[in-house]
């Protein structure tokens, strides 16, 4: 179950989790600390929608990941838990994270219930779109809205939709090149991604979606009068991101999975530069 949940490979936790503490650590007070009650609210609620989405991602794909060499162990792939006791698994944790979400206010919880859509039906996009990545950028960078609105009441959305849209810029970055691990496979099982539709033009593209957060992440300091040391980290976000792209061999998985996995870097870069700003 915990091999379900992906707890063994946490990556994919910290990039659920960091959009939340950006918004949370914006939304404190000039000269404050960002609310640690909420940020531990917020990584209990990250581990388990993404233990939950990756249940429901397993139990949509179980067929398709037999037959790609690095997906063939998972529990339900590998026969190791039936589907009913995914179901039943895949309840228990949507009831604690309901829970969790209870503990917010009724603008958040509304909010927060609202990108439970996203979560069911991200899976299925694989098999329609080859922008299977933009709708996990949406999904996975919800946080923006919500951390911001479980500090304020609401979201400003001045300041939320630009944060918001970085976070799926970046996503596009990081899930791009994952999805470069799996195109061999991809390509025979019929799964679509932006790695088969970008293919030797990934770096432009992912140059492009870089642009794009780095101005989404100005205009939302802007929005809410950040200060130097924000612009700091934006820039050696960018400075991170400009290294990964450049460094990056599209046919080799495990450079691809090494340059996904140092986005976590790129997400607490941000952060302690938002902190850093707000002090």
């Amino acid at each position: 179950y915990l091999r379900l949940m992906r707890l063994h490979q946490p990556a994919g936790t910290w990039l659920l989790y960091l959009p939340c503490t950006w918004s949370i650590g914006l939304a404190a007070a000039p000269g404050c600390l960002p609310d640690w009650r909420m940020l531990s609210l917020f990584g209990v609620g990250a581990v388990l929608m993404r233990g939950a989405g990756c249940t429901i991602n397993d139990m949509w794909d179980r067929d398709y990941d037999r037959q790609v060499a690095r997906t063939a162990s998972r529990p339900l792939a590998a026969g190791d838990i039936s589907t009913f006791q995914s179901l039943v698994f895949l309840g228990g944790q949507l009831s604690l994270a309901l829970c969790v979400l209870l503990c917010l206010n009724y603008y958040s919880i509304i909010l927060g219930a609202a990108s439970l859509s996203l979560v069911i039906t991200y899976p299925l996009m694989k098999r329609i779109t080859y922008w299977p990545q933009l709708v996990l950028g949406l999904t996975f960078n919800w946080g923006a809205l919500l951390g911001w609105s479980a500090i304020k009441g609401s979201c400003e959305w001045s300041v939320c939709l630009p944060l918001y849209f970085a976070g799926v810029m970046w996503t596009l970055v990081y899930d791009t090149i994952y999805a470069h691990q799996d195109k061999r496979d991809d390509i025979m099982i019929g799964v679509k991604s932006t790695a088969l539709q970008f293919k030797e033009d990934t770096k432009q593209w992912l140059s492009g979606f870089s642009l794009a957060m780095l101005l989404s992440l100005c205009m939302a300091g802007m929005n809410c009068n950040q200060t130097f040391p924000y612009y700091s980290a934006v820039a050696a976000v960018g400075a991170h991101l400009a290294h990964q792209i450049y460094t990056l061999d599209i046919d080799k998985p495990e450079d691809c999975w090494k340059k996904f996995a140092s986005n976590r870097t790129v997400g607490i870069l941000l952060f302690l530069g938002i902190v850093l700003g707000n002090l």
